[in-house]
């Protein structure tokens, strides 16, 4: 049964909703804006009739504030009014609401409204899967080509997405760069990941996995894999309109070998002029480097990786990002071992 929060002021109206949806919905009413809030950390609704005016904070305060969070910003939320505002009406729906139910309602109304939009949002549900689905397959594909001829990175792109999601849920639990990771869709974010190294496609394969350090020719031509794959996944962007995911994923490719201090390609960005994409991508990318084998060397030990990290920080790596990795380090240990 699907879950239906109600917030009003007004005991009277929260009862004629409940009466009128109770018997096809787990109905909540809840007295006010605030107390929403705290519902909310206890239980996700599937739809939110929203009251707007209430006093401390009214339904578009309330709306604002449910949109900005990356946790509640898809709840879909119809507002219920006494008047007809044009003005209000506008601001609603650019904030994000999905419908208005003036009052007083007949009940037929109200149940028609919600079982419509209830619906409409579980067939964009089942479509987002399914586009989510066909899309991170593609991905999945275009990744295994790149570790089918560079036989080094076998499971790289596996074992980077499990670091990343470990990484990235540490930091907001410690409020790490908390104002731009709240921005961030997180499932897009870790899924564009997977195309960091897109750009060793156009690397030979004689190069790839030769038996011995690289000379520096042979180490600028795998540096400019960071290029290729800005321009690969540019080809894409021009002929979709992913936007956002491919907008992450040019941003991992062009710039996980960016380095704290400036010393790093493609462009010698340094500090936090090295979106925060590609800060975090260094730590995760050069761990898994480390403690993986290659045709020149033996894998270092986890706590060996490590300590090299740690000791480059401030010169490789972002100093509050390399914390937080250091405080979860035991955890991509683990997904290490399981992965082997």
């Amino acid at each position: 049964m699907k879950t239906i929060f109600v917030v009003d002021d007004s005991d009277t109206n929260l009862s004629m909703v409940e009466t009128a949806l109770e018997d096809q919905y787990n109905v909540i009413t809840i007295p006010s804006a605030q107390k929403m809030f705290l519902f909310l950390k206890k239980l996700t609704p599937d739809l939110i009739l929203l009251d707007i005016e209430m006093p401390e904070m009214n339904g578009i305060e309330a709306l604002q504030k449910l949109k900005s969070s990356e946790e509640y910003r898809n709840i879909p939320v119809i507002f219920l009014t006494g008047r007809k505002d044009i003005d209000i009406e506008v601001s609603g729906f650019r904030i994000g609401a999905v419908d208005f139910i003036t009052k007083p309602f007949s009940e037929v109304i109200l149940k028609n409204r919600v079982k419509t939009r209830l619906g409409i949002d579980q067939i964009i549900r089942e479509r987002t899967a399914q586009l989510y689905k066909l899309k991170d397959g593609v991905i999945s594909v275009l990744a295994e080509i790149v570790e089918y001829r560079d036989i080094s990175v076998k499971g790289h792109v596996d074992r980077t997405t499990e670091y990343m999601k470990i990484l990235i849920n540490a930091m907001k639990e410690r409020g790490v760069y908390a104002d731009e990771l709240q921005k961030w869709d997180i499932d897009t974010i870790v899924s564009s990941a997977r195309l960091h190294d897109i750009g060793k496609i156009v690397v030979s394969d004689e190069i790839l996995n030769k038996n011995a350090r690289l000379n520096s020719d042979e180490y600028e031509i795998v540096k400019c894999h960071a290029l290729e794959g800005e321009r690969i996944i540019g080809k894409i962007a021009e002929r979709t309109k992913e936007e956002e995911f491919l907008n992450n994923a040019k941003i991992f490719a062009g710039c996980h070998h960016e380095r704290w201090d400036g010393t790093g390609y493609l462009r010698g960005l340094k500090g936090t002029e090295i979106p925060l994409q590609g800060r975090i991508m260094a730590i995760i990318d050069v761990y898994d480097a480390l403690v993986s084998k290659r045709p020149h060397r033996n894998a270092y030990t986890d706590e060996e990786a490590v300590e090299i990290i740690m000791q480059k920080i401030g010169k490789k790596y972002d100093p509050k990002i390399a914390e937080v990795f250091y405080e979860v380090k035991d955890h991509f240990k683990a997904v290490r071992k399981n992965a082997s």
